[in-house]
C-alpha cells in the first residue's frame, strides 16, 4: 500500500498556514546573510574588532552555509524532513543568542558560523517541505511564487532591518531579533509540518562531506591569510591544502555508491558555466556589496538606516527589470544575458571603483548601483533555468543546492579576495589624504576586482553556455523569472 504524503493529510487551509511559517523560514535563513552588513562598523567598534576579524563575522555564515548544503539536503530527506527543520531552528535560535551576547571577536564569529551550520539544514528541509506539501498542480505554482519572492525580498529586508535595528537598538539585535522567528517556526513546524522522509537505502557520504567542507574552508582561510602577503608560507600552505581536498573530494565523488554531489550533475558544460557564474556573482552580492555598506557609513558618514536604505536601488532595479528580461529570454535566448549582463555589471562595478571620500552618495554610489542591479537582473532570470536544464529528476535536489552553495561559496572566496585587496590599497596609501580617503581607496579596488570578476564570467558564459536556443531553454521554461537565494 503507497505511503501517503503529506499534502494527503494535509487540509487546504493548514498547508497555506504551513507555506507562511516555510517562507518566513526562508526569509531569516536570507536576511541573516546581509542584515550584520549594516551592523558591522558599530561591531566592530564595540568589541574591538580588527579588518580580517570583521570580514570573518560575514564569511563564517556563508563558508558553513555554503559549503554544508549538499549535506544538509541529504540529511533532511534520510533522517526526516520535518525533525531536520525543528533541529535547525532550535540550532539556528541558540546561535543567534549566542552572537547577541558575544563579548568578543571570536565569539561572534563562531555564532555566526553556528548559524551558517544549522542553515544548511533549515533551508533545504524547508524547501522539501515545501514540495511534498504543494507536490503538483496551480497551488504547488503559487507557493513556490510566494516562497521564491520571499527569498528574493531576503537580502534587502536583511539590510533594512539591521539599519532600523543598529539605529534605534543595538547591533546584537540584528542578531537577537531571529528568537520571534525561531519561535514561530518552532511552533508553526511542530503544529502545522508533517513528516516526511525518502525511502529506501540511504547513506550518507560522510567522506565527501569532510573533505568538501575542509577543503573549501581551507581554502577561503588561505584567501583570508592573502592580506599578510601572497607569498606567506601560510598562505600558499592552506591554499594548496584546500585545492588537495577539493580533488580529492572529486575523487571520492566519483567512486561512492551514493554520492553527495553526483558529478555528472556539474560535469555538464552549460551547468558546470552557470555554476562558475554564480560563484561570481557570489562574491559581488556578499563581497563587494558589503564595502558599499562600509562606504556608506564610515566614509560618508550615513547613520545605520538611511546606510541600510541607500543600498535598495540596486534591489529595486532587479525587480522592476526582471520580468522585462524574463519576457525576452524566450525570444533571444539564455546565452546574450549570461554573457551581456555581467558586462553591464562591471559597468557599474568599475563605476564605483572611481569614488572618493568627499564625493557623494547620488553622484558616485547611486547610478552604480542601479547599473549594476540592471546587469544582475539579466544574469538572474537564466542562470537557474540553465543549472537545471538537463538533470535528471533525482538530481534536481543536488543541482539546485550546488546552485545556491556555489553563491555562498563564491561570496565566501571573494569577500576574503576582497579584504587583502581592501587591506593591501590601505597599507600602500601614500596619496596624502585622510584616514577616509585611504579607506575609499582600498575601497574602490575592491570594487575593481569585483568588475573584473564579472568580466570574467562573461567570458566564462561565452565559452561554456553554448547550443541553440531551444536546447538552452526547454519548452515551458523561462516563464517565470528565477529569484536567487542569498
Amino acid at each position: 500500500m503507497p505511503s501517503r504524503t503529506a499534502s494527503d493529510t494535509t487540509a487546504p487551509s493548514r498547508r497555506w498556514w504551513a507555506l507562511v511559517v516555510l517562507a518566513l523560514t526562508q526569509l531569516v535563513v536570507v536576511l541573516d546573510g546581509t542584515i550584520v552588513n549594516i551592523a558591522l562598523p558599530q561591531a566592530q567598534q564595540e568589541l574591538g574588532l580588527s579588518d580580517g576579524e570583521r570580514q570573518w563575522v560575514v564569511t563564517a555564515y556563508a563558508l558553513a552555509f555554503g559549503a554544508l548544503l549538499l549535506l544538509g539536503g541529504r540529511v533532511a530527506d534520510y533522517w526526516g524532513r520535518k525533525r531536520t527543520f525543528l533541529v535547525g531552528m532550535l540550532g539556528f535560535g541558540v546561535a543567534s543568542v549566542i552572537g547577541g551576547i558575544a563579548q568578543n571577536g571570536t565569539e561572534l564569529i563562531i555564532a555566526r558560523g553556528l548559524q551558517g551550520v544549522f542553515a544548511a539544514l533549515l533551508a533545504p528541509a524547508a524547501l522539501a517541505l515545501l514540495t511534498v506539501t504543494f507536490p503538483s498542480g496551480r497551488e504547488r505554482n503559487t507557493a513556490f511564487a510566494v516562497f521564491g519572492t520571499v527569498a528574493g525580498a531576503g537580502a534587502a529586508v536583511g539590510l533594512v532591518l539591521g539599519g532600523v535595528l543598529t539605529e534605534f537598538a543595538d547591533w546584537r539585535w540584528c542578531l537577537l531579533v531571529n528568537v520571534f522567528f525561531v519561535v514561530v517556526g518552532l511552533i508553526g513546524g511542530m503544529l502545522l509540518v508533517q513528516e516526511s522522509k525518502a525511502e529506501g537505502d540511504n547513506r550518507y557520504d560522510l567522506l565527501g562531506a569532510a573533505t568538501v567542507t575542509l577543503g573549501l574552508g581551507s581554502l577561503v582561510y588561505g584567501f583570508s591569510l592573502a592580506e599578510q602577503g601572497w607569498g606567506e608560507i601560510r598562505t600558499i600552505g592552506f591554499l594548496a591544502l584546500g585545492a588537495g581536498l577539493l580533488v580529492l573530494f572529486v575523487f571520492v565523488e566519483s567512486r561512492v555508491a551514493q554520492p553527495l554531489l553526483p558529478l555528472r550533475v556539474v560535469t555538464d558544460a552549460v551547468r558546470g558555466g552557470a555554476f562558475l557564474v554564480q560563484m561570481i556573482v557570489g562574491s559581488v552580492l556578499i563581497g563587494a556589496m558589503l564595502y558599499v555598506a562600509f562606504h556608506l557609513q564610515i566614509v560618508l558618514g550615513m547613520d545605520p538606516l538611511p546606510a541600510g536604505l541607500a543600498t535598495l536601488p540596486m534591489t529595486l532595479t532587479i525587480m522592476v527589470v526582471a520580468p522585462i528580461a524574463t519576457k525576452l529570454l524566450s525570444s533571444v535566448g539564455p546565452r546574450p544575458m549570461m554573457i551581456g549582463g555581467p558586462l553591464i555589471a562591471a559597468v557599474g562595478l568599475g563605476y564605483l571603483s572611481r569614488l572618493t571620500a568627499d564625493g557623494s552618495y547620488v553622484v558616485q554610489v547611486l547610478p552604480a548601483l542601479i547599473v549594476l542591479g540592471l546587469g544582475l537582473a539579466f544574469v538572474f532570470v537564466p542562470l537557474q533555468n540553465l543549472a537545471l536544464t538537463g538533470v535528471a529528476p533525482h538530481d534536481a535536489g543536488a543541482a539546485s543546492a550546488t546552485l545556491n552553495s556555489a553563491l555562498q561559496i563564491g561570496g565566501s572566496i571573494g569577500l576574503s579576495v576582497f579584504t587583502a585587496l581592501y587591506a593591501a590599497a590601505v597599507a600602500r596609501y601614500d596619496g596624502g589624504g585622510s584616514e577616509l580617503d585611504a579607506f575609499a581607496d582600498g575601497y574602490s579596488v575592491a570594487f575593481l576586482a569585483a568588475a573584473i570578476g564579472m568580466v570574467l564570467a562573461s567570458v566564462i558564459a561565452a565559452v561554456f553556455i553554448r547550443g541553440s536556443k531551444s536546447d538552452l531553454l526547454p519548452q515551458g521554461s523561462g516563464t517565470e523569472a528565477a529569484v536567487p537565494v542569498h
